[in-house]
Formats: C-alpha cells, structure tokens, sequence
C-alpha cells in the first residue's frame, strides 16, 4: 500500500447525480423490476458497504421523492453536501445501473489521499485530501467530461484504476432489457446445487421477474411456499404411487417458490433478518412435515414399527439441527441485513462446505424419482440415519468454532 493511501472498504461517501443526465436516456424515476432508477442505484451503493449515501437531485422531482422515501439523503446543490469526515469520496453519475457487485468492487479500489480516480465510465474516486477540491469542482457541473477536465486541472492527471466489472450506463430505452437480464442473473447464488442452479432457479427468476412491478414482498412468498410444502406432506402417507408424485412435484414446487422470496428481497432491497428467519423455519416446518408423513405412511403400509423410528430420527435430526443452527449461526447475526444461514460461523473450512452442500435441495429430486415407483418412503433410509448423523457433525463443528473464537480472544488478551 502506497503511502497516505486508504485502505479499501474505508467506507466512502457517495454522491450520485442526478442532474445534467443525457436527454433521451431512461428517466430516474422510471421503474426497472419493481425499483426507481434512481432508488435503486442509491440502495445498491448503500448495500455494497460504502458510507453515508447522499443523491443530487432536482428538489420536487420524483427522484427526490422516491429517494426520500427510502432513506436517502437528497440534495439540490452540492453546497447542501457535507464533507466526508476524514474518508474519501465515491461520485456515480445518476444513469449508472444500480448493481451491487459493481459497487462492492469499487468500494474496495485503493488510492490515495492525494489521488483521484475516474476506473470507470459514471464513477470518479476521490482521495480525503481532495474531496474538498472536487465538491467544489462538483459545484459547476453534473456532467462527467466537465467535471474530469476540471478536476485535472486543480488536482492533477487521474490515478490509473480499472473496475471490474463495469457498470451499465442506461444510455436510452434499448437498454431497459439488458439491464433487467444483467439485475436478474445476479440473483443466481453461488451456493444453489446442481439442480438448484439449472432447474430450479430458471423458473423461480421467471417467476420473480413477473411479480417484481407487484406489491407482493418477500415475506408473503415464504409464507406461500411454506404453505405449498405443508399441503404436500400429507400425500406420503399413500403408497400408491400417482398420490406420492403428486406430493413429489407439490414439494418440489415449493421449493422452487422459495426461491423467489430471496429474489424479490434481494431485487427490491428487501433483505431482513426476520424474512431470513421466517424463510428457515419455514423450509425446516416442511420438511418435519414430510418426513413424518413419510414414516407414518410407511408404517401403515408395512405394519411394522421400524419406519416409525426411520421417521423419527429424520423428524428429531431435523429438529436438532434447525434449533443448533439457530442458536449457534443465526441467532449471533445483526438485527438487520440479509441473514446467511451457514452451518457455522466459519463457513469457508471443508467441512463446513461438504455440510452446507449437503443440505442444499437437490435431495428433492431423489424424493421425486422415488415417487414415480412408489417408493418414496425409501427416501427415509437416508434421511432417518444421515440427519443424526449431520447433527453430530453440526455439534462438532460448534465446538470447534467455540475453541477456535477463545483462542483468538485470549491471542487478542496477551497482545
């Protein structure tokens, strides 16, 4: 690191300009799936872990006012803007797609105190020691080539930096449709398995895409795919097999809508603790549904009592797990902000991974190919001896995680 500079994910401030925007282009208070323009790129900014996020904007625009209603601070003049308190400065021009892999990115670009950079076409990086000379600068124009050339002149030729990836620029209204494919493929979560990833979620994005002009939240997706789940449960309870893929396919299909409350939350800005909390339980509420049923009916059908147990191990596993994760994982995690439901604070170790792998979905396209012969109970083979198994595991990694977490407080103690 060079000296005087600040180092990344310092938290700058972002100014995003609305003013001077090129005619013919897409209005700020023009909704893209469901969010203003405008509303979008300042949430995203401020999602992507930079400080205070404040918007220049005509006073009585629409902008201003869906800005407002989100928590924005709004600003007709540069003058109204205060100074970063000792930190640097992110300006994004107002046509900037509002995206936040782009914007973690460039939150974490180091420069200079003394620097300024321009790495991508509607975003300038400001150094502390040059904030002051570019709100000045700011002052007389929105427009990016004046402000460069101007800033040039008063604090010197840009810092050469690059931004990977580049931010979309919403030039005219051709660019509406690439711009809503680029906001939808980032959805896609890196932890979805096989299935997941090719089947599932190309239905729930359709799905989403639709109801995102909707006022339906994320909130009432879980609850639908909660209540899709429970319907399904009671149809393992036959052994015949047209009852059983009928229960099959209802609880794969929600487990393809409960991916679209996480869309829908992720796409509006909606993400909570409570709706991760509710999302949790939920799945973990339909799949104690399912595997009781699933032993209850085996049971009928055998009249033996060794389903029962198969059942009851899956069913208390369940149970177990849910409530050591909860306790363990998510009960830790901030009020707010979207809640990742790891099972372990460390989740980059090996054997966090396997087991975070592990209780992905794709188990339930085993249970759907089961039900085409009738045989999904047999589904509780696994489930009734593996998910015992996945809370010894679980314990293990608590205690490992509880070792590791007092051996860094008594390394920060002698220190």
């Amino acid at each position: 690191m060079s000296k005087g500079a600040e180092a990344p994910g310092h938290r700058r401030s972002v100014v995003v300009d609305f003013r001077d925007l090129p005619s013919g282009g897409i209005s700020p208070d023009e909704r893209i799936l469901g969010l203003p323009v405008a509303q979008r790129l300042a949430l995203a900014a401020r999602r992507a872990g930079n400080g205070p996020v404040h918007a220049l904007a005509t006073e009585s625009s629409p902008a201003a006012t869906a800005l407002r209603a989100c928590g924005i601070d709004v600003s007709s003049t540069p003058a109204e803007i205060p100074p970063p308190a000792g930190h640097g400065l992110m300006w994004l021009a107002g046509d900037c797609l509002g995206e936040v892999e782009w914007l973690k990115a460039a939150a974490t670009l180091e420069i200079g105190s003394d620097q300024w950079a321009r790495p991508a076409e509607g975003v300038i990086l400001v150094g502390a020691a040059r904030t002051e000379i570019f709100l000045e600068v700011l002052r007389g124009s929105g427009d990016m080539a004046a402000l460069a050339a101007t800033l040039t002149e008063k604090a010197g030729p840009p810092t050469p930096l690059a931004l990977t990836p580049q931010p979309m620029r919403l030039r005219d209204q051709g660019d509406r449709p690439v711009a809503e494919q680029r906001l939808m493929r980032s959805l896609v979560k890196d932890t979805d398995g096989f299935m997941a990833r090719h089947v599932d979620r190309p239905i729930s994005l359709a799905i989403s895409r639709r109801l995102a002009a909707t006022p339906i939240t994320p909130n009432q997706m879980t609850l639908v795919a909660t209540v899709i789940g429970l319907v399904s449960a009671p149809f393992f309870l036959s052994d015949l097999a047209y009852w059983q893929i009928v229960g099959a396919i209802l609880f794969w299909f929600h487990s393809v809508v409960d991916g679209c409350d996480g869309e829908l939350a992720r796409l509006k800005f909606k993400e909570s603790r409570w709706g991760g909390l509710l999302d949790f339980w939920g799945d973990n509420l339909v799949h104690v549904a399912v595997f009781a049923c699933m032993g209850v009916g085996w049971t009928w059908a055998t009249g033996s009592h060794w389903p029962a147990i198969l059942g009851s191990g899956a069913v208390l596993g369940t149970i177990a797990a849910s409530v050591i994760i909860y306790f363990h994982v998510m009960r830790r995690a901030t009020a707010a902000g979207p809640l990742y439901t790891s099972v372990s604070v460390a989740p980059s170790r090996g054997l966090t991974r396997l087991l975070d792998e592990l209780s992905r979905r794709d188990f339930i396209y085993l249970i759907v190919a089961l039900s085409l012969f009738g045989a999904a109970h047999w589904f509780l083979l696994a489930a009734g001896i593996g998910t015992p198994l996945f809370v010894l595991l679980i314990l293990l990694i608590a205690a490992r995680d509880r070792l590791a977490q007092g051996s860094r407080v008594s390394g920060q103690q002698q220190s």
